[in-house]
Formats: structure tokens, sequence, C-alpha cells
């Protein structure tokens, strides 16, 4: 029995930039709400940024996931690109859908939160610890992506938010793990905010993890190895 075709084009973009709308505005705008209300505890922040990242992530993927693949991040984009799951110019609209609504998402939240909309982030990260944890980050969720849609593609949503909320506390950097959110992180000088100067090399980092994630996930799970979304239940 044939696989049923992905809806529209311009369906599938619209649902990549409403969902890259609320990730990002979630990640940036919990993180400005933690900041606010942890009283200096970053770490309490940092749990209250990780909970509503989480969350967002489950809700998105599960609503998503089954017009769009819910992808949110080039890194994933770009590896069903080369699975040849997704066209390159599907690709590379995808791309660009997924970095306007989440330009617009860091915009709504300063307005919300009665911020500069137009900012630059000023917080240093850089170094080889958290360029490592970039690339390992960025592994495993695309690691995790591929292996749930091979072999339990109904709990894609839980499997991707789960583990973006470890890795938000075992990896160095935090766990970006997404060029497009990175660099709209870069945008706001926030809690989650990144320095520009150090973008480039966190972006290096996550295409090297993903590109790593890929080619093991060749092997790990066998053809039928991905597929642009997950069915619906």
């Amino acid at each position: 029995m044939a696989a049923d075709p992905p809806p529209p084009l311009p369906r599938r973009l619209a649902a990549e930039a409403v969902g890259s709308f609320f990730l990002f505005a979630a990640v940036i705008g919990s993180g400005v709400m933690a900041e606010a209300l942890a009283g200096g505890n970053v770490a309490v922040a940092l749990l209250a940024n990780t909970l509503a990242t989480g969350a967002m992530l489950f809700v998105i993927i599960t609503i998503f996931g089954p017009v769009s693949g819910a992808h949110f991040n080039p890194a994933v984009t770009l590896v069903m690109v080369v699975g040849r799951q997704l066209a390159a110019r599907e690709g590379a609209s995808y791309v660009a859908m997924q970095l306007a609504g989440g330009v617009l998402g860091a915009w709504a939240v300063h307005v919300m939160f009665d911020l500069p909309i137009v900012q630059l982030s000023t917080k240093a990260r850089s170094g080889i610890g958290q360029w490592t944890g970039e690339a390992v980050a960025t592994f495993g969720l695309i690691l995790t992506i591929l292996g749930t849609l091979r072999h339990r593609p109904g709990w894609i949503a839980s499997t991707v938010a789960l583990y973006i909320v470890a890795a938000y506390w075992f990896t160095s950097s935090t766990s970006f793990a997404n060029p497009a959110i990175t660099l709209v992180r870069s945008l706001s000088d926030s809690f989650a905010g990144i320095a520009p100067h150090d973008v480039p090399m966190f972006v290096l980092g996550q295409l090297v993890g993903a590109a790593a994630a890929a080619a093991i996930a060749a092997q790990l799970f066998p053809e039928p190895r991905y597929q642009l979304a997950p069915p619906a239940a």
C-alpha cells in the first residue's frame, strides 16, 4: 500500500513557522521569566527554562509532526535532505520559515516583557568545552529522532522532549542543538542569549554532531531509515 503524499508545501511551511515561533518564544520567554523570579539562583532559572522548553517541544511536535515533520531545526532539515526525505529546495524553504518564525517569536517575547524589540546578546558562550557540548547535544538529538522514527514513530514527541530536558543538564552548553535557535538567541540579551560572535562555532559543532549522528544512524537503523512525518495516531 503506497504511503500518503505529504501535505502541500505551503501548509508544511506554515507549520514550521508557527512551531518555530512557539518553540523559540518558549526558550527565550521562559528564560526571561525564570531569571526575574529565581532571585539570582541560576540552577532554579535553568530548571524552569528546561521544563518550559521540554513541554513546548512535546506540544508542537504532537500537533505539527503530521503536517511538516516538526523539524523546527535546520540540522534536522539538513539530515532529511541528505537522506532524500525532503527536496533541497523544500529544505531551504523550511530553514527560511524556521528562522522567520523564530525571530518573530523572540520579538514577541521582548514585547510581552517590555524589553527593547531589537537587541543583541552580550552573553559570552565560548570555548572547546561548550563547542564539544553542542556537538554532543546535536548528535544525541539527531540520533534520538532517527531511532524513534525507525522504531517507535508515535513516541517522537516524548523522546525528543525528554532528550532535550536531559541535555539541558548533561551538556556544558545547555544544549542549543539547533542552528536557527542559536542565531535567534543572539538577538535577545536575556538569560537564554548568546553573543553574536560566539554563534559560528556553536553552529559548526551542531553540524558536526548532526553529520556524525546521521552516519551512525544509517548503520544502526537500516532502511527504512526515516520519514518526513510520523503517522497520525
